[in-house]
């Protein structure tokens, strides 16, 4: 029995000092060189930038730009609405002095009158359905005037983006207008690029990961 309790004792001394001696060589290998880490790729900038796609009347006035665009007698001659041509397809007819416009405003180009939303008798404001005069600072009326529901889910925050605070106590909310995502002459957003899905640290299956090394 004494000689059974020797030999285990003189295993498990062994066993100890070879473990210890492993120990040591993984924390000496280990410091000795960098441990590789994986590198993980920048998101695109225009995945995080939270400015508004256009710019309104409204962000121009508070912003000091130039609002000469919107000086329609600068060339038209007031108490004379410009007059809409079209084509043999009833297309409208941008002129050429407008040729940035691209018409696109409801199915089958139904909504090509420009007078379906500007003032022919002031062209320095829009007007709504019912004939009331806005201004250029005021796109969501002019829009609910037929977007309805759409209006109403804007002024309960559903539609469109809130920005700024929800605790009034620390600031004001800020409300996007229509024409900041909305091109009213082709009010169809484009699709966008989606932004890249959450970064796996393992890798692809079956391929070792890209390591960043240092010099």
């Amino acid at each position: 029995m004494l000689n059974r309790n020797a030999s285990t004792n003189a295993w498990l001394a062994v066993l100890t000092v070879v473990f210890l001696g492993l120990g040591a060589f993984f924390l000496v290998s280990a410091g000795g060189r960098p441990v590789p880490r994986q590198v993980i790729p920048l998101v695109d900038p225009k995945f995080l930038s939270t400015a508004p796609w256009r710019q309104t009347y409204a962000d121009l006035v508070r912003t000091n730009q130039d609002l000469s665009d919107y000086d329609c007698y600068g060339c038209h001659e007031k108490n004379k609405p410009p007059p809409i041509r079209y084509d043999l397809n009833h297309k409208i007819i941008i002129p050429k002095e407008h040729s940035d416009i691209v018409m696109g405003h409801g199915a089958h180009d139904r909504n090509n009158l420009c007078y379906n939303c500007h003032n022919e008798q002031n062209l320095l404001t829009l007007q709504v359905r019912d004939g009331r005069e806005v201004g250029f600072d005021n796109i969501p009326q002019l829009c609910g005037s037929c977007h309805g529901p759409n209006l109403r889910d804007w002024e309960a925050g559903a539609h469109g983006r809130t920005s700024g605070y929800w605790d009034r106590n620390l600031g004001a909310m800020q409300r996007l207008s229509c024409a900041n995502c909305h091109n009213p002459h082709a009010p169809r957003i484009p699709t966008r690029e989606p932004a890249p899905g959450p970064h796996s640290l393992h890798g692809p299956v079956g391929s070792p990961p890209p390591v960043e090394t240092t010099p």
